[in-house]
């Protein structure tokens, strides 16, 4: 496609040009209209958008290396997931901009320095105007000070009550027009920036609102406090001495105005980053939580898949239908570890359920030497959401290093009950007791490591060898009932 095709494609969709999977490296978009344009999962390699106006446009997951936006408008354009190696951003406005999870940029200078944002800091820094700019500044302020202090002692010491009163409507009326200036403006700088994108038509408009806003303050003021002091004062001998005309002093209002408009627009933008990249660095350790869950999963579903598998071959010569028996219950786990989904949680109840297959399969190989029980003290508690695989990988423990080394009859009991505020999963065997020096094997450390992930300290793993020989786990009960507060699947 050439640039002349391009154009007309644009004018034939009003402007919302949709070039998603596109191949357009080194291509010259450079100072066309491409607000909202879809570029996604392109490779645009060195292409030119100089002076291109791209905003609101989608540019995720798009080869960008090497692309120059110089002097571009990427007001809230969307460039999650880029390549951006070398891209020259060098005069773009990015306010709003997304960059997550994309490549390093850089903002090329003529000597291949990083450019320095532009802020109120960064201009009084330098020599020329921001010396300049700071010398005002410095000088409207103390100036204004000082006027506040010189009128404030005058109506101290004044004895003329005309005067006094004078001075007062004075320091009403400045007072009143600069919160006036301040709040206008910080009321109208995020319209502005949502609404126009070049800057002077939001320093305009400010200024005409500022204008319009001074002549209403101060002729309500004038008119209830200024007035009957004024016009007693101006029948005095010599009168009232003239001052200049209120268009001389509506350009102080206009000058603090801009500046605060200026320094409201430049804070804005630097909190949205800072936000951005807070709220990125969330979605990355959810993310990292999320793939360290799902690796913990992984793992614990073929280790009790494996050892079901090497029971059911070795009763298949011994007793066919027990194998079959045993098959079909494996079939039924292997439907649960497969169907999850993605989800992180399931019901107790589902959890349980799980559980009493999972017995049912080692009662099968172990026969009358293995039995069990399944208790939970509320049936309420069958509802409330848990991380999957929480119990089984314990209920496993039990048989391997338990019931397996027992001669005589097993027996496990899970039970499972809320006290002091927390719910408790309890897998009691009576096989031989846990050695004082007992390291956790994968089982038991997976369980851990995952109860660490979701709940941190409000969740613990206790081996208990009095009063019974147990493995307690305990989760905070108002964890385990604001389940989407420690982390939602898909996040």
């Amino acid at each position: 496609m050439t640039r002349e095709q391009l154009i007309g494609t644009i004018g034939k969709n009003g402007r919302r040009l949709n070039m998603m999977g596109s191949d357009l490296a080194r291509f010259d978009f450079s100072g066309l209209d491409l607000t909202q344009a879809d570029f996604r999962f392109s490779n645009l390699e060195k292409a030119n958008f100089r002076g291109a106006i791209l905003r609101g446009s989608d540019l995720s997951f798009s080869n960008l290396e090497g692309a120059s936006f110089a002097d571009a408008d990427l007001y809230e354009a969307n460039l999650n997931f880029c390549g951006l190696e070398g891209v020259d951003l060098n005069g773009a406005n990015v306010e709003g901009a997304k960059f997550n999870f994309s490549g390093r940029s850089k903002y090329r200078t003529p000597t291949d320095a990083r450019a320095e944002p532009i802020t109120l800091t960064t201009i009084l820094q330098k020599p020329g105007w921001g010396t300049l700019i700071g010398s005002l500044i410095g000088a409207l302020l103390i100036y204004g000070c000082n006027a506040v202090i010189y009128f404030t002692h005058l109506i101290w010491i004044a004895t003329d009550p005309l005067m006094a009163g004078l001075y007062r409507f004075l320091i009403v009326e400045n007072v009143t027009d600069g919160i006036a200036v301040f709040l206008l403006t910080w009321a109208l700088s995020g319209w502005l920036s949502r609404k126009f994108q070049a800057i002077w038509q939001r320093h305009l408009l400010v200024s005409i609102a500022v204008t319009i806003s001074f002549l209403l303050i101060n002729s309500g003021i004038y008119t209830i406090l200024g007035k009957p002091f004024i016009q007693e004062l101006a029948k005095r001998p010599g009168g009232i001495e003239k001052t200049a005309s209120w268009y001389i002093y509506v350009f102080g209002d206009l000058l603090i105005a801009n500046i605060f408009l200026y320094v409201l627009q430049q804070g804005r933008q630097l909190t949205r980053k800072l936000s951005e990249q807070e709220f990125q660095l969330l979605n990355m350790e959810k993310l990292k939580t999320r793939a360290e869950l799902d690796a913990l999963q992984a793992k614990i579903n073929p280790h009790f898949l494996y050892n079901a598998l090497n029971s059911i071959a070795s009763l298949v010569h011994e007793d066919p239908d027990k194998a079959e028996e045993m098959t079909l219950l494996l079939s039924k786990l292997f439907r649960y570890s497969t169907g999850r989904d993605g989800e992180l949680f399931a019901t107790l109840a589902d959890e349980l359920e799980m559980v009493r297959t999972y017995l049912q399969v080692e009662q099968v190989r172990f026969s009358n030497r293995l039995t069990f029980t399944v208790e939970v003290s509320d049936p309420a508690l069958n509802e409330l959401r848990l991380p999957q695989f929480l119990l089984q990988p314990i209920v496993e423990n039990a048989i391997k290093h338990g019931i397996a080394k027992r001669a005589d009859l097993g027996r496990i009991d899970v039970r499972i009950y809320e006290k002091n505020d927390e719910l408790h999963l309890c897998v009691h065997d009576n096989g031989p007791s846990f050695p004082d020096d007992m390291g956790a094997g994968y089982g038991l450390r997976s369980i851990q490591d995952k109860l660490k992930l979701l709940y941190g300290n409000n969740a613990r793993v206790e081996l208990q060898n009095w009063p019974l020989k147990q493995v307690l786990l305990s989760i905070l009960m108002t964890k385990v009932r604001n389940v989407h507060d420690v982390i939602t699947p898909g996040a």
